[in-house]
């Protein structure tokens, strides 16, 4: 019997053996920076407290409104509307009147704001809401503000929020979450057949190791005999 599992293990150890390296190498990565570190929360400026005042019911445009948010960032108050089809649009919070998108110069004056330290700009470039950047992960138009240390703050290009802070870090992390899952298409399936597979022969494999070393005493104690 301890022959037959001998010879199991070595099979399973074959077969899933890299699956083992890379959960363990990526799993190693991943715990390596707190995650506060790989979120970017370290180049996050604080949020502006919101002032006093008298807020204006923003214009709807005949379209049903989901919620209203009232926010503030370095440009002041102003409303962000969520509508029922999915679309944003801002508003001032002082007349209720609905502000223009968020142009070029905006965007790079919003992430400049956004950041806690002094980073200069190196590229500013914007998404539609179909062709977002695969690290912001995020169904909305957007501008992709980069620094010179490789940092890329995304602004919503409806609403001026910040919707994510991506360092080059995060993208490494975010490639090892990916082998790590066995997704490196979207990265966020995390119950698919393959990795459940590989995860029931692993977890085969270690029993089987486990019960070998008490089949192996009895083999010995047996040739002693």
């Amino acid at each position: 019997m301890h022959g037959k599992f001998y010879r199991w293990h070595i099979w399973l150890g074959w077969l899933i053996g890299v699956p083992i390296i890379l959960w363990t190498a990526s799993g190693l990565l991943m715990v390596s920076q707190p995650i506060e570190t790989v979120r970017g929360n370290h180049l996050r400026a604080a949020l502006p407290a919101l002032q006093p005042i008298m807020p204006v019911a923003p214009v709807l445009e005949g379209r049903q409104a989901q919620n209203l948010t009232l926010q503030q960032n370095a440009q002041g108050p102003f409303w962000v509307i969520t509508y029922a089809d999915g679309g944003k649009r801002r508003a001032d919070a002082a007349t209720g009147k609905l502000l223009p998108p968020i142009a070029a110069a905006d965007a790079s004056a919003l992430a400049i704001a956004a950041r806690s330290d002094d980073s200069a700009i190196t590229s500013v470039q914007r998404f539609a809401a179909d062709q977002s950047p695969s690290d912001l992960r995020r169904d909305r138009p957007s501008w992709q503000v980069i620094f010179e240390d490789d940092a890329r703050f995304y602004i919503d290009a409806d609403t001026g929020e910040l919707l994510a802070v991506r360092t080059q870090f995060w993208r490494v992390f975010d490639f090892m979450w990916g082998l790590h899952i066995m997704d490196l298409q979207t990265r966020e399936d995390t119950s698919h057949p393959i990795l459940i597979g590989f995860a029931a022969l692993a977890l085969f494999g270690s029993i089987l190791g486990f019960v070998m070393l008490f089949t192996r005493g009895s083999r010995t104690r047996r040739k002693g005999d």
